[in-house]
């Protein structure tokens, strides 16, 4: 990445040419795993954490690289990579400790329309934390007219609050606060919205304001 900071963006989602594949820190020979006598399965082993537990303990503990899951417990990320990394334990894998932190963002051209493609969020997150599974994800309009109570509003305060929402500049740089912050070689980018054309553009907007020299 431009700006000397070796930090990486990674999309989950369809690739297209805005967003560039990852390079890992290790070698990456991708197979397709399986189960074969006398094979070895050829795959990157990692290990996700929402807590300071005993997921980013082992992770550390066995050398493998972290994926710390911001973007569902924002508020636990912190101490989830600092007890990987004071588990940490240099193997064949790793030599140093390797952090990717997840992030919900929507971006588009300017703050208000951004804020709009993420209005579904919401209620789409809340359906979760009650334990109904994902829903369909609401439009703008739909989501404009979403009956809150201010027990669901609180249950999903934190999802909205730490979500990457606004124009590239703005997000770049919330996001780049987030690599110094927690320390991440690396961001998992989750982009929801609607209409799969705006999911598409924002990780276009991202990937190109990301690209910028700093």
């Amino acid at each position: 990445m431009p700006g000397g900071r070796g930090r990486r963006l990674h999309a989950a989602g369809p690739r297209h040419p805005g967003v560039r594949p990852r390079r890992l820190p290790y070698p990456q020979r991708c197979a397709p795993a399986g189960a074969r006598r006398g094979g070895r399965p050829q795959v990157q082993l990692w290990i996700c954490a929402v807590r300071a537990g005993e997921s980013a303990r082992t992770a550390g503990a066995l050398g493998l690289p972290l994926a710390a899951n911001y973007h569902s417990m924002p508020s636990a990320v912190l101490d989830t990579v600092a007890a990987y990394r004071a588990a940490f334990r240099p193997s064949r894998t790793l030599r140093e400790p390797y952090v990717m932190v997840s992030a919900d963002v929507v971006v588009a051209e300017d703050a208000v329309a951004a804020r709009r493609l993420a209005s579904g969020y919401g209620a789409w997150a809340a359906s979760i934390r009650r334990g109904e599974g994902i829903t369909p994800y609401l439009t703008p309009a739909e989501a404009a007219a979403y009956p809150w109570t201010e027990q669901e509003r609180a249950t999903v305060a934190d999802r909205i609050d730490t979500q990457f929402v606004g124009s590239p500049a703005t997000v770049v740089r919330s996001l780049r606060t987030l690599c110094d912050v927690t320390g991440a070689d690396e961001l998992l980018i989750t982009t929801v919205t609607h209409d799969h054309t705006d999911r598409v553009r924002s990780y276009e907007l991202l990937a190109q304001a990301w690209s910028q020299p700093t």
